[in-house]
């Protein structure tokens, strides 16, 4: 072979390389239903049994890995989630909607798009690790929690680490409200 056939193979084989890389990105772009949460699952991070506790859940699809990991809380789930390291890996999250399940028990069959969702923070309701961030699918059931329970909205996207972090019950020094 002479050296002008080189020149010929090696632009080819850059770009069957650069192609062969390409296929990799449909794999993050796959989509995962919510998993029940089960009796016996523990939360990613705290380590607690999930179905003992009230309020909204989540659960966490993560870049190559078709098993979610699941949250005692949205606390939990935004507390992981958040971080620079996990956020870039995250395919979907899911939470609870809160306006079609009830707080002491939701439903595997309410969770949402924890992107799409609407938060309340800072209302007497709590979850699993106290203060938490109720989710609902709709605007409008977030603002009646809201001017029941009082709060203020927030998007998935506003939600800071920050945030996560300083959520109080909202009750000004009254016991914390565990039921809806």
């Amino acid at each position: 072979m002479t050296k002008r056939h080189y020149w010929f193979f090696i632009p080819v084989f850059a770009a069957l390389l650069v192609l062969s890389g390409c296929d990799r990105g449909d794999e993050s772009a796959q989509t995962h239903a919510p998993v029940p949460i089960s009796d016996g699952d523990e939360c990613h991070v705290c380590g607690m049994t999930i179905n003992n506790h009230p309020g909204p859940k989540g659960q966490a699809f993560i870049r190559d890995n078709a098993t979610p990991f699941k949250y005692c809380s949205t606390r939990d789930l935004f507390s992981h989630i958040l971080q620079p390291e996990v956020r870039s890996r995250i395919t979907q999250i899911y939470t609870h909607d809160m306006g079609s399940t009830g707080w002491e028990a939701p439903s595997n069959a309410a969770f949402t798009d924890a992107r799409q969702a609407w938060y309340v923070i800072n209302h007497p309701m709590t979850g699993a690790m106290g203060p938490t961030l109720a989710s609902f699918a709709e605007k409008s059931a977030a603002e009646n929690f809201s001017e029941q329970h009082g709060g203020e909205l927030v998007r998935f996207d506003d939600i800071t680490l920050e945030m996560v972090a300083t959520i109080t019950t909202g009750n000004n020094g009254e016991e914390p409200v565990h039921s809806h």
